[in-house]
């Protein structure tokens, strides 16, 4: 079952973070006030919708509710993204971001029940799609066209093993340069050491080897 996201506004980021959202295979309900994009969007998102974000009853009639993770990206438009999240945490969704315009801002956020609060100058929808397309994925480096360096979560057949035990980098196509656990800071790998459920690796990978992690 794929997750399910709904990016409302249109800009920058909300455009990058919905088409490489849509690449993943999520399904992805867009949402803005210009037609144009909207149209734009019918054949790179699962639903296009021409609504008002600053309007309860229209954000409201969107169904929020039925969707795993809600964005609002509409930047500097506190009083729109406020409503948004207000209505989204409301229906029940689990796990909602916001962009932010300014520190002020996310702050606000914060206090209005936002989960993440993103700032596109140092996170582009490219990157936050990467994380929230997978359960395992906890951040996302580019390096270049081709490579990525990665925090990942352990796959449940990896754990109380170790390094040496499991062979990764030959079995799956990816060098662990680091490890963590919980309490710990980031140490060189050990490939001696057990990998355990609290175990933070950071690995260095092809990016169409991330559909490992998904």
């Amino acid at each position: 079952m794929s997750i399910s996201i709904a990016v409302l506004g249109l800009g920058k980021y909300g455009r990058s973070l919905a088409e490489s959202m849509y690449a993943l295979g999520a399904d992805v309900m867009v949402v803005d006030a210009n037609e144009n994009l909207i149209n734009d969007f019918s054949s790179k998102s699962t639903v296009a919708i021409c609504a008002d974000l600053g309007n309860e009853e229209e954000v409201k009639e969107l169904g929020l509710g039925n969707m795993d993770i809600v964005c609002t990206a509409m930047g500097s438009n506190l009083a729109a993204s406020i409503l948004s999240v207000s209505i989204a945490k409301d229906q029940g969704v689990p796990f909602v971001i916001a962009k932010s315009g300014s520190p002020r801002m996310a702050s606000i956020l914060k206090k209005v029940g936002v989960d993440k609060v993103v700032d596109p100058e140092n996170e582009n929808g490219q990157r936050s799609a990467r994380i929230l397309a997978s359960s395992s994925v906890l951040d996302f480096f580019d390096v270049d066209g081709n490579l990525c360096m990665v925090e990942i979560k352990p796959k449940k057949k990896w754990l109380n093993k170790s390094l040496a035990e499991l062979n990764i980098r030959k079995e799956n196509n990816i060098n662990v340069v680091g490890m963590k656990s919980k309490s710990d800071k980031w140490s060189f790998a050990d490939p001696h050491r057990p990998i355990t459920e609290s175990t933070t690796l950071l690995v260095v990978m092809e990016k169409k080897a991330l559909k490992d992690f998904q």
